[in-house]
């Protein structure tokens, strides 16, 4: 007689596999879970975007454990209890635990979480949340490429670096040798065949991104860590596209400065905000150092929305001479909590020069999770325009 197994549509997919797989599986999606919540704080570690790629960082993830039940070793008519105490029936029930916080410090007798640190490489982290936005792919300019200088095997030579020995080739030829020679010595230098190295011209794509940042004192550290969570991923996400990718970093008030990453972060002003100081200084560098025929270039201005209302004309112009050279400018305002009800002055700017057809974008950023709509809608914008070119 033959056992049926009988599957529901509503059958979680795990089931489907034996205990020791499921296991593994529901750990994986705990662990994943537990690297999302973490995220925020992974990101907001100094040099986290352009530090090394082998770089790990340690996750907390809870101790999954198998639920083990205990028969009663009585009757629970001799000895009625609730749990693990004793009870009587209609006895009214005390809430479980309590508050997590209100003992810390305290060692007492019951039995706590374990946590475990799980030390992971970012590259990996980044490849699972990846699979999950699913993306479409950037398109680069098609003459923003150059001829770079790649070295490739082609052909033998007997004389060579002995690093660069072919063992294969040169027992090919001793045995080829022995094959007219009967008593001749199994190798000779005459044998020896080393591969040889040409240049060879091969297409290399590059790409710089500047990311530029209101550092004003209406910027608060709430804002700038949406600012730069926004930054980490979608830098991510460019690189996933270009061999070579350069960053640039750029903070302004009513003056702009250039910054490395490890102080952009750190830096914080006073005064008013003059967008369009930065947006002359990005312009000036790409004209300085990043060909258009030769770089794909990227810009992406975090700001609280304020700009000087005498600044407005400088600032479009500045803006818009940028998405002439550029493949895509991307605005995110940061306001945590609650949107605001009225069009912000840089939103204007940004709004204006979009409605004439460039390529640029505008998101709110007021929580972390907006952070992920801004990069898919960056990612989705870019390609529709590049399409259309």
């Amino acid at each position: 007689m033959q056992n049926q197994i009988r599957i529901s549509s509503n059958t979680p997919w795990y089931e489907l596999f034996s205990r020791g797989a499921r296991d593994w599986l529901r750990h994986n999606e705990k662990v994943r879970e537990a690297v999302q919540r973490s995220l925020p704080d992974l990101v907001g570690q100094a040099d986290m975007m352009s530090s090394a790629p082998e770089r790990t960082v340690q996750v907390p993830v809870h101790m999954l454990e198998h639920a083990r039940f205990r028969l009663a070793e009585l009757p629970f008519e001799t000895h009625p209890a609730v749990g693990q105490g004793q009870g009587q029936v209609g006895d009214v029930m005390r809430p479980v635990g309590g508050d997590p916080g209100a003992s810390r410090g305290k060692g007492d007798n019951g039995k706590g979480d374990i946590t475990l640190l799980l030390e992971l490489n970012v590259d990996d982290i980044l490849d699972w949340l990846w699979e999950e936005l699913k993306l479409p792919d950037l398109a680069p300019r098609p003459n923003a490429s150059i001829n770079d200088q790649d070295y490739v095997r082609e052909g033998w030579d007997r004389h060579g670096a002995r690093a660069r020995l072919d063992r294969r080739r040169t027992v090919k030829e001793a045995v080829k040798r022995r094959a007219v020679q009967p008593d001749a010595p199994a190798f000779i230098n005459e044998d020896l065949r080393f591969r040889q190295l040409v240049t060879r011209r091969k297409p290399a794509t590059n790409a710089v991104v500047i990311f530029a940042l209101d550092v004003s004192a209406s910027m608060t550290e709430a804002e700038r860590r949406l600012a730069k969570s926004f930054f980490f991923f979608v830098l991510q996400g460019i690189r996933r596209k270009y061999a070579r990718v350069e960053t640039r970093f750029i903070a302004h008030t009513t003056e702009a400065w250039e910054f490395s990453e490890a102080d952009f972060f750190k830096v914080s002003g006073s005064g008013g905000t003059g967008a369009s100081t930065a947006f002359r200084l990005a312009l000036e560098l790409i004209r300085q150092e990043y060909d258009p025929a030769r770089f794909n270039g990227y810009l992406f201005y975090a700001s609280d929305g304020e700009n000087f209302t005498e600044d407005r004309q400088a600032a479009s112009s500045s803006l818009a001479a940028l998405t002439d050279v550029l493949n895509y400018v991307g605005y995110v305002e940061t306001v945590p909590g609650a949107a605001r009800t009225m069009e912000t002055e840089m939103k204007m700017i940004c709004g204006e020069i979009e409605r004439r057809g460039a390529a640029i974008g505008t998101s709110v950023l007021m929580h972390p999770d907006d952070v992920w709509k801004a990069i898919r809608k960056f990612f989705v914008q870019q390609s529709q325009t590049s399409e259309a070119a």
